[in-house]
């Protein structure tokens, strides 16, 4: 039987994949090597990871204006995640993720750190306000 999470808010398209989970804020300008999709920040919790075609699971934003052009860029150049699923966020990401095509959320119950790990398999569903968890 599968898992589900609800979320408060979202926009986006239906997308399945594999998570990527952070313990902290993400910023697309300090935290991702923009260049790879690679997280490259030194301590981050998921310093190594490529963001490509991954859900990531995020528990706040951090920074502001870079995420209105770094999201439409990583699409550009190949390597953006399928979605965000952020516990808060703020405005210039849903601008930046919107303007990109990418599925975002905020706010979850259960919490979604507690439930998900990094490469489990979710669906992420903004119509209905819920993620699945799917393996």
């Amino acid at each position: 039987m599968s898992e589900i999470i609800t979320v408060v808010r979202a926009m986006g398209k239906t997308v399945s994949g594999q998570v990527v989970v952070f313990r902290e804020g993400f910023s697309p300008r300090y935290d991702l090597d923009r260049t790879s999709g690679v997280i490259s920040r030194r301590g981050h919790s998921a310093e190594g990871q490529s963001i490509k075609d991954k859900i990531l699971v995020i528990p706040t934003a951090k920074g502001g204006v870079a995420g209105g052009w770094a999201f439409r860029d990583l699409v550009c150049k190949g390597f953006a995640p399928k979605a965000f699923v952020f516990g808060k966020l703020n405005p210039v990401m849903v601008q930046g993720a919107v303007f990109a095509g990418i599925p975002i959320t905020e706010g979850w119950r259960p919490d979604a750190l507690d439930l998900l790990r990094t490469g489990d398999i979710v669906r992420v569903d903004p119509a209905r306000l819920r993620i699945e968890k799917l393996s």
